[in-house]
């Protein structure tokens, strides 16, 4: 792998959000991180977080030209952003690799639109849940973690683009200690929603039901940490402290089936009835779901 080269296709984004958009207080007005080209038209895909709500998109590439840029998309359930420039990046896109065949161990890099790079290994494929109502089949995890994770690069031995960069977290080492790690989403979710992206800015499916409800999970319990303001949840009573035992009857299992339980109510606007232990006792709370993107700006051209 051409190291250089390959850095050059990995830019630097930069977002300003309104202060009273809907993500502002959680996600910041001012947003950094990375995104890597993937067409030669200057279509960047990068991790949704970054441009969710953004009314100005900046990249940087890694020779320091700045180049303005819109905000194209961005697919809740995998958490992919695509931004295009409104100027020549002049930069060469990134094949993709292949996922299935990527293996516990195998060396990898992560690279950021500064030319940083940690030369690193995958440590784990499974199944990731999100405390935002988020949930992976089967995310990539890769040590040791790189400082500036969020839109990076993960690049495999032959320079071709396995993933890009969602989180720093912690897992426990052989040792008895804990080791940095990051958790990337795996470039094959991509290609079967991209057509969708670039013709209508979402996935052309019915929205997922979105309760606004930030979970935890603890011993196989699902328990509620904080819920939106105005939210679904919130609306419907849900509290911090409150613990998730049962959706429709059935038996939460842990955070991931909490989700998957949710998901399979319907579309956006269903109704989920969900029983909660509160201080000891028991409560059935109905929670009439929402559109997550009803809630946010739209994007708009610059």
């Amino acid at each position: 792998m051409n190291i250089d080269r390959t850095l050059r296709s990995v830019v630097a984004v930069h977002s300003k959000i309104p202060e009273d958009a809907f993500t502002a207080g959680a996600l910041g007005t001012r947003r950094e991180g990375s995104g890597v080209v993937i067409r030669n038209n200057g279509l960047v895909l990068t991790i949704g977080y970054l441009i969710t709500e953004a009314e100005e998109v900046w990249l940087t590439t890694t020779d320091g030209r700045v180049i303005p840029a819109h905000a194209l998309a961005y697919d809740q359930e995998t958490g992919f952003g695509l931004v295009q420039a409104l100027g020549r990046l002049d930069v060469p896109p990134l094949d993709f690799g292949n996922v299935a065949k990527a293996e516990i161990g195998d060396a990898v890099t992560m690279a950021d639109g500064i030319g940083q790079f940690v030369q690193a290994n995958i440590v784990a494929k499974q199944e990731f849940a999100g405390y935002w109502e988020y949930l992976l089949d089967e995310a990539i995890f890769v040590a040791p973690a790189h400082p500036s994770w969020g839109g990076a690069a993960l690049i495999d031995a032959d320079g071709k683009l396995l993933g890009i960069g969602s989180l720093h977290l912690q897992m426990a080492a052989k040792n008895g200690g804990s080791a940095d790690i990051n958790m990337v989403v795996p470039i094959d979710l991509l290609a079967p929603i991209l057509d969708d992206l670039l013709t209508r800015g979402q996935v052309n499916k019915p929205p997922r039901p979105w309760l606004g409800a930030f979970s935890a999970e603890s011993d196989g319990e699902v328990v509620v940490m904080s819920v939106s303001e105005g939210g679904p949840a919130d609306q419907a009573g849900l509290r911090r402290g409150d613990v998730i035992s049962e959706i429709r009857d059935d038996e939460v299992d842990g955070l991931a089936d909490f989700y998957r339980k949710i998901w399979e109510s319907g579309s956006a606007g269903a109704e989920i009835p969900m029983r909660v232990l509160r201080n000891g006792r028991e409560a059935w709370l109905r929670v009439k779901s929402a559109d997550r993107s009803s809630f946010l700006r739209k994007p708009h051209l610059q």
